[in-house]
């Protein structure tokens, strides 16, 4: 049986963190364990190749959630990353730390230790920052780059209506003044996607003391008494065992770490049983807590041209490769969500409850029915769109089967408390406001239905019920706290109850955090492999 002193199970945004910084004192043999391939698409690397990827079975799993009573029985697409660089290679690129009250919050549900001011510390070691002049603040691996300068003249429109409410007017969504709104920053360097397995994964693959092993599907983490020793897998037809000298990490994201641990016999006991598992420990809380941003996007007219008029026709096309080739700038290089930000949908609120993108784009999927790509519109179009930033409701995600090549069941919960109902509807508010003034008004042709502007309280919270979909934010299902009463790791990460493992990812997440959440998830390796090298 082959032996490394750590097995990473995930080439995620978390497990390629973890590779390279547990790699690079040389002293310590690293596995990473991958169920999807390699990662090499083209349209991984192109940042606008986001439309590309959505729906590509090569790169995404592709989940589905159950049906939803609360969302007039609809199921919902879950698309997750297939490969290395897991979902940070397929996401929208919109770099956010998240709001500091969200760290603030961790700590005061049981995180000791991941509070702003320590995890804002990890965020400036890990990060490089480009701004438009090209000028660099810090020397970290992930580099995240400042494209106002290159977004959509449309965009202005969304600044002026916001100006029009009195709303505030941020430069940098991660910075001091958080709030209003902004131009997303996005990690990219030289025009191209820099996600984890690029800035980390890849200087680590140089060094003799880590393995990469892609089509490896992990069917369960194998214990002796209650010590994680080795991980079973299918590789290439084969099933293989191999053993961890130290620790193994679960790094396979929100949706897969329960699963594992669940069909390793670490969960909730009787759901075990039923799937033929023999239970280790009863863990409830395996699965449970999770946690997901639903959003909704308004789509118009527009009354001058927007990226529809570049990219639909196929010169528009051509003349933008063209541009990304000889520049690595201009609209391929850029991420679909040039704007938005964080606000208050009241100046009531002690702080932002609600995160909007304002896309100078609309599209659909192709008509057959296949869903294979996202295409622009053939008319200028926009869309306004939100999201509750801190949604109450919480949901699980479980096995189906035993066998780990079954999906697994997602069941979100969505909209279960009278709260998160409010927050609809407070949102919805906010955009309508935004669509009526008169900077939106010079925009807007007309609308492609419903029109936000003409909808009340309650038609809001309906078409949000009929229209809503994830964000692909999926957090908490492993979440970390004190103790396993209420919690699935602790602090430091390791799984209660047990020893030799632990859970590094979104999944660990107390609290979802009330942006995009790739960024918060590498900071959490990336301060994860402090934690595990100082027990080392």
């Amino acid at each position: 049986m082959a032996t490394f002193d750590y097995i990473i199970i995930g080439a995620g945004s978390a497990g390629c963190v973890l590779a390279e910084r547990l790699s690079a004192s040389g002293r310590h043999k690293i596995l990473i364990l991958e169920a999807g391939g390699r990662g090499r698409s083209p349209w991984i690397a192109l940042p606008l190749g986001y439309g590309k990827t959505f729906f590509d079975p090569s790169v995404n799993w592709k989940y589905e959630s159950e049906s939803e009573a609360a969302l007039g029985g609809r199921k919902s697409y879950w698309p997750r990353g297939k490969g290395v660089g897991g979902s940070g290679a397929i996401n929208a690129l919109v770099y956010a730390r998240g709001l500091p009250r969200d760290f603030d919050d961790w700590e005061a549900a049981g995180a000791t230790g991941w509070n702003w001011n320590t995890v804002r510390e990890t965020y400036d070691q890990m990060e490089t920052r480009i701004g438009p002049s090209g000028a660099r603040t810090g020397d970290g691996p992930m580099t995240v780059q400042d494209v106002s300068d290159q977004i959509h003249p449309a965009t202005r429109h969304f600044f002026d209506a916001a100006q029009e409410l009195g709303l505030p007017r941020s430069s940098d969504i991660n910075g001091e003044a958080c709030e209003g709104a902004a131009a997303y920053h996005i990690n990219t360097s030289g025009g191209r996607r820099m996600h984890s397995a690029r800035a980390y994964l890849a200087p680590a693959l140089k060094r003799p003391n880590v393995t990469l092993m892609t089509g490896a599907l992990v069917k369960r983490i194998e214990f002796d008494g209650k010590r994680a020793v080795s991980v079973r897998l299918q590789h290439r037809g084969r099933t293989l065992s191999l053993r961890a000298g130290r620790e193994i990490i679960l790094a396979a994201g929100a949706v897969s770490s329960p699963c594992v641990l669940q069909r390793s016999g670490v969960g909730p006991a009787q759901d075990l049983q039923a799937h033929g598992i023999t239970p280790l420990l009863d863990a409830p809380h395996v699965g449970g807590n999770l946690q997901d941003h639903l959003g909704i996007n308004y789509y118009f007219r527009a009354t001058e041209p927007t990226l529809n008029t570049l990219l639909r026709p196929l010169h528009g096309k051509l003349r933008a490769a063209l541009q990304y080739v000889l520049t690595r700038r201009g609209p391929l290089s850029l991420s679909v969500n040039q704007c938005g930000g964080y606000f208050r949908s009241s100046p009531n609120m002690s702080a932002p409850d609600q995160q909007l993108y304002f896309n100078p784009v609309t599209y659909t999927t192709t008509p057959n029915g296949k869903r294979t790509v996202v295409q622009p519109d053939p008319f200028p179009g926009f869309i306004l769109g939100f999201q509750p930033a801190r949604p109450t409701s919480r949901g699980r995600i479980d096995i189906r089967a035993a066998d780990p090549s079954a999906p697994p069941r997602i069941c979100p919960n969505s909209l279960a408390t009278e709260e998160d109902q409010a927050q609809v509807i407070a949102g919805g508010m906010l955009c309508q406001r935004l669509a009526q003034t008169s900077a939106l008004t010079r925009l807007i042709e007309g609308p492609m239905a419903p029109d936000l502007r003409c909808l009340t309280p309650e038609q809001i919270l309906a078409d949000f019920r009929e229209r809503c979909g994830t964000v692909f934010h999926p957090t908490g299902t492993c979440r970390m706290g004190p103790d396993a009463r209420h919690s699935v790791v602790s602090p430091r990460l390791k799984v209660h109850g047990v020893a030799g493992l632990r859970v590094v990812d979104a999944s660990v997440f107390p609290n979802l955090t009330s942006g995009n959440t790739n960024a918060p998830t590498m900071m959490l390796a990336h301060r994860a492999a402090d934690l595990i090298l100082e027990d080392a």
